[in-house]
């Protein structure tokens, strides 16, 4: 990878934090006392930055150098997915956000079975195609309720992020889903109703919530993906 190329990673980067509300060109400005203006041109790619630019918006941002790498460059950091047995568990943010899980980004590893995850079917809209597949996440315990028991506190959830269609994976069983609620990841049974996601609890005490779809957003991209396995904690 050349200089060129980690340059437009970061510019992605910073307008997929932009867009999800993580940071803004003000609040980046005062972070590295570039104006708003040339870091606004930056990111329209009307001009490029220079090296020390680039370190003092990595540090800003938290970032290395290594995490603007694609996974095919990051030996040893991340297993090949697809044909081991070992996912990383990250922040339900990095879940629902990013395409390409960062090294610094993981939380931990969960290690699958051999062969586990050759067994599981995709079924992905375009733009989800070229995101890493599966990621796994902890659920604290003030979320579980309205999923228990199926869901238990600190249960860590397997979610195939190539899997966020809202076509049943199998007959007659209703997909589990963890679906972008907001900025916040939740997990539900979901329907598509009247141009609104419909999420459904597990424990018929809770209520349903309903989540407007915006008519140029398809509803699959509100999911994050379908969850492919449960582990709750002994």
């Amino acid at each position: 990878m050349n200089f060129t190329q980690m340059h437009e990673r970061l510019r992605l980067e910073l307008l997929r934090r932009i867009q999800r509300g993580t940071v803004s060109v003000s609040l980046l400005a005062r972070q590295t006392g570039f104006g708003q203006s040339h870091l606004s041109n930056f990111l329209h790619s009307r001009r490029q930055l220079s090296l020390e630019a680039l370190d003092r918006i990595l540090a800003a941002q938290h970032m290395a150098a290594g995490d603007l790498l694609p996974a095919s460059y990051q030996i040893g950091a991340l297993p090949v997915e697809e044909g081991g047995s070992s996912i990383p568990v990250v922040s339900h943010a990095a879940a629902l956000f990013e395409p390409f899980i960062r090294p610094s980004a993981v939380q931990s590893m969960l290690h699958l079975p051999a062969g586990l995850l050759q067994t599981i079917r995709a079924r992905a809209s375009n733009s989800r195609r070229a995101w890493q597949r599966f990621v796994a996440v902890r659920i604290p315990g003030a979320e579980t309720p309205p999923m228990e028991p199926l869901l238990l506190p600190e249960a860590i959830t397997l979610i195939d992020r190539h899997y966020n269609s809202l076509m049943p994976y199998r007959p007659n069983r209703p997909n589990l889903y963890a679906v972008r609620n907001g900025a916040h990841l939740t997990l539900r049974y979901v329907d598509f109703v009247a141009n609104r996601l419909v999420l459904r609890p597990h424990n018929i005490a809770f209520p349903v919530d309903l989540i407007e779809v915006d008519g140029g957003e398809a509803p699959s991209e509100m999911i994050a993906g379908r969850v492919a396995l449960i582990l709750n904690e002994p």
